[in-house]
C-alpha cells in the first residue's frame, strides 16, 4: 500500500490505512479530553486508530456509569466489553442456559415436561386401569395385588415422592431461565441507552463544528465584500 494512504495513530504511533483511523474532528469532546490527558498534543489534523478509540470510548462510558450508578457490576462490565470490541451483547438464549445447567438439571426438565403432558396422563391412566382390571377380574387365578390394591398404592406413593422433587428442580431451573432473560434484557437496554447517548453527543458535536465552519465562511464572505467595496 502506498505510503501516502497511511496515517499515524496519535495514541499508539502505528501507521494504518485511512479507513481504520478516525480524525480529530469526528471524536466527541469528552473522549478527546481523555485522549488529551493521556497523550498530549491531540489536536486538529491528528488521527486515532479504531482499537484505541474503542478503549477510550469504553473509559468514557465507564466514567459516565460510575458517576450515575456508583460501582459497576458484572453486567455493566459485560456491556462495556461488548461496546469496546464492537460485538453483540447477547447470545442465543439456549447457549446461555446450557452453560448454567448440568445433566441432572436437563434431565429434570425433560421428566417434568413429560410428567405435565397429556401423554403421561393417558399412559398412566391406562396402566392403572389395566392393573386394577387384572387383579379384579378372573383372568388370573391368583391376583398379584388384590383389592384394596396395596401394591398399587405403594407404587403411586413412590411415584409422587420422586416426582415432587423433580418438579421442584425444574421450577428452580425456570427461575434461572427467567434470571438469564432479565439479565439479557437489562444489558440490551443499557447498551442501547449508552449508544443513543453517544450518538446524540456525536450529532451535537458535528452540528457545532458545522456552525463554526459556516460562521468562518460567512466571515470570509463579509471580508471579501468589504474588500470589494473599498476598491
Amino acid at each position: 500500500m502506498p505510503a501516502r494512504n497511511l496515517h499515524k495513530c496519535h495514541v499508539c504511533g502505528k501507521e494504518f490505512p485511512a479507513r481504520q483511523l478516525l480524525p480529530y474532528a469526528s471524536v466527541r469532546p469528552g473522549i478527546s479530553a481523555l485522549i488529551q490527558s493521556e497523550h498530549p498534543g491531540w489536536e486538529e489534523g491528528k488521527f486515532i486508530c479504531k482499537p484505541d478509540m474503542g478503549r477510550f470510548r469504553r473509559a468514557y462510558v465507564e466514567h459516565l456509569l460510575v458517576d450515575e450508578r456508583g460501582e459497576l457490576g458484572r453486567l455493566e462490565q459485560e456491556v462495556l466489553d461488548s461496546m469496546e470490541k464492537g460485538e453483540l451483547i447477547t447470545r442465543p438464549e439456549s447457549e446461555a442456559i446450557a452453560e448454567h445447567s448440568s445433566f441432572g438439571e436437563r434431565l429434570a426438565d425433560r421428566v417434568a415436561t413429560f410428567g405435565g403432558s397429556w401423554t403421561f396422563i393417558v399412559i398412566f391412566g391406562l396402566v392403572i386401569i389395566v392393573w386394577m382390571s387384572l387383579n379384579v377380574s378372573a383372568l388370573l387365578f391368583k391376583p398379584f395385588d388384590p383389592y384394596p390394591f396395596i401394591l398399587l398404592n405403594l407404587a403411586l406413593s413412590c411415584l409422587a415422592a420422586i416426582q415432587a422433587p423433580i418438579i421442584m428442580m425444574s421450577q428452580n431451573r425456570q427461575d434461572t431461565k427467567d434470571r438469564i432473560r432479565s439479565e439479557n434484557d437489562y444489558k440490551i437496554n443499557l447498551k442501547a441507552e449508552l449508544e443513543i447517548r453517544q450518538l446524540h453527543e456525536k450529532i451535537d458535536h458535528q452540528l457545532a463544528r458545522q456552525w463554526e465552519r459556516l460562521a468562518e465562511i460567512q466571515e470570509i464572505q463579509i471580508e471579501l465584500l468589504e474588500e470589494r467595496r473599498s476598491r
